[in-house]
């Protein structure tokens, strides 16, 4: 993935991603459109999507340390992913779409 289509995923999102009450489908909408910038390809240590052993460490420390670092940032991902405007319960949405679809919480 380019840094040109990143700028303007990181750029065109607040437009698209107006806050709303977050469902499920939100977060597939919010992660295949912003999340997967870098979480398709593993960019800058992003556990790559669909990837279990990737996101295994990060679902073991639990869904409250998975959405405060997706929030706040954490190393190369800023907060919310670069997604300013979106709310923390879009931002929950596509934390639970992303680990859903990379083997998903312990039961």
């Amino acid at each position: 993935m380019s840094i040109r289509r990143i700028a303007i995923a990181l750029i065109a999102a607040p437009l698209f991603l107006t806050p709303f009450a977050a469902s499920a489908d939100d977060g597939a909408q919010i992660a295949q459109g912003l999340c997967f910038a870098c979480h398709q390809a593993g960019m800058n240590g992003a556990p790559k999507f669909g990837n279990k052993v990737a996101w295994a460490p990060r679902v073991a420390q639990g869904k409250d340390k998975l959405y405060e670092n997706s929030i706040k940032g954490l190393r190369g991902m800023p907060p919310k992913g670069g997604g300013a405007s979106l709310t923390d319960d879009q931002v929950k949405a596509a934390v639970d779409y992303l680990v859903k679809g990379s083997g998903g919480y312990p039961q």
